[in-house]
């Protein structure tokens, strides 16, 4: 019993070492290209391309820095994601993804 004990003590999968999947860069790594256009290529493009399209196309495309930079300052865009209204179809998008979002607005739009 006393070396089953030390056995299932000492295998323990986590360590200093592990990384949390799917943790946001953080607001200085984050770039638009690098995080950003993924992001919205893979959940906003499907209703906001350029021109907008699909099914129920937005009223904006969101595939530039600056359009969507925009969306975020003067039309709410983190706050459509964040309350689900956005996007309305497909997979809504993953906190991780944002706070991608968030890191990049508080790191400038780089």
């Amino acid at each position: 019993v006393l070396v089953l004990g030390l056995l299932l003590t000492s295998c323990s999968n986590s360590s200093d070492d592990d990384v949390i999947p799917n943790e946001p860069p953080t607001t200085n790594d984050v770039t638009y290209a690098a995080n950003v256009a993924q992001i919205m290529s893979g959940s906003c493009f499907p209703c906001h391309a350029s021109p907008p399209s699909g099914a129920d196309p937005g009223p904006m495309a969101l595939t530039t820095l600056d359009e969507v930079k925009s969306a975020i300052q003067s039309r709410g865009l983190i706050n459509q994601v964040e309350s689900g209204a956005m996007p309305k179809t497909g997979n809504m998008l993953t906190a991780s993804q944002i706070q991608t979002i968030k890191n990049w607005q508080t790191g400038g739009f780089k």
